[in-house]
């Protein structure tokens, strides 16, 4: 894992001496724990996260996996909001509020990076999508997403639309994309990531999906009682129950259901 960091720190160095300003773009989070206002607040009781110091992340893509409020997504919004992103998602540029309710995670996170600047950058949350949909209306800047309203297309259209004609290089953050993609589309969604890291992009997401945290170049952290743990793909709760249901959806279904 670090030799990949140095790796791609080496990569960033050389291209910055030609005048451009590449990905990766964060190397690493750390955690001041001294500037903790309210121990008792939620996000610092949880397990995977009450301990950390540190969190190095991959050159090209992060993924953050574990159940339903182990704290992969509080994580995620955290290191979004500390980039300077909104906490509801959406670009730099994008500063509307609908109720907030987001934790006090991101007030003691401070950036390690390759370098200052990010050419571009957003927060992508597949349950505010319809908001960040209205803000791009009420911008005025709709041309930049596509030729249709995101507000015209199906939720998974409207997800790829802009991921599509939006992103391009840069440091991207993604909270459950899964939520509005179909397997197919989680396939077709691959191979745009694909395209986004041949641009210098970086990516960090939260994921069930054992489909998008199939790409191989990536490093996978495990949130949970443990703590947050680098695991291997095939090693990831989520690879293991879907392939058990695969090979013998008859049998799972008979356990599960008497």
């Amino acid at each position: 894992m670090f030799a990949s960091l140095s790796l791609g720190l080496n990569v960033t160095m050389k291209k910055l001496k030609k005048g451009v300003t590449p990905g990766p773009f964060i190397e690493t989070v750390l955690f001041e724990r001294t500037r903790i206002d309210d121990h008792e607040h939620y996000a610092f009781s949880l397990p995977a996260i009450k301990s950390l110091s540190k969190l190095d992340l991959h050159p090209k893509v992060t993924f953050f996996v574990g159940e339903n409020g182990s704290g992969k997504s509080t994580m995620l919004e955290a290191i979004a909001i500390a980039n300077g992103l909104n906490a509801e998602g959406g670009s730099r540029n994008m500063v509307f509020a609908t109720r907030e309710s987001h934790s006090q995670l991101h007030k003691i996170l401070r950036l390690r990076r390759y370098h200052a600047l990010i050419p571009d950058a957003w927060f992508m949350r597949a349950e505010s999508l319809f908001n960040v949909a209205t803000e791009i209306e009420n911008l005025g800047v709709q041309g930049s997403y596509g030729d249709r309203s995101l507000h015209e297309q199906s939720h998974g259209e409207a997800f790829m639309s802009l991921v599509e004609n939006r992103f391009s290089q840069g440091l991207y953050f993604l909270d459950e994309p899964e939520a509005a993609l179909s397997p197919q589309r989680q396939l077709e969604f691959l191979v745009v990531m694909h395209r986004l890291l041949k641009k210098d992009s970086q990516l960090v997401i939260a994921t069930h999906s054992p489909i998008i945290m199939s790409y191989p170049d990536a490093l996978i952290y495990s949130f949970g009682e443990h703590g947050v743990k680098p695991t291997l793909y095939k090693e990831t709760e989520h690879y293991r129950v879907t392939r058990s249901f695969l090979e013998s959806p008859e049998r799972m279904l008979a356990h599960l259901l008497h």
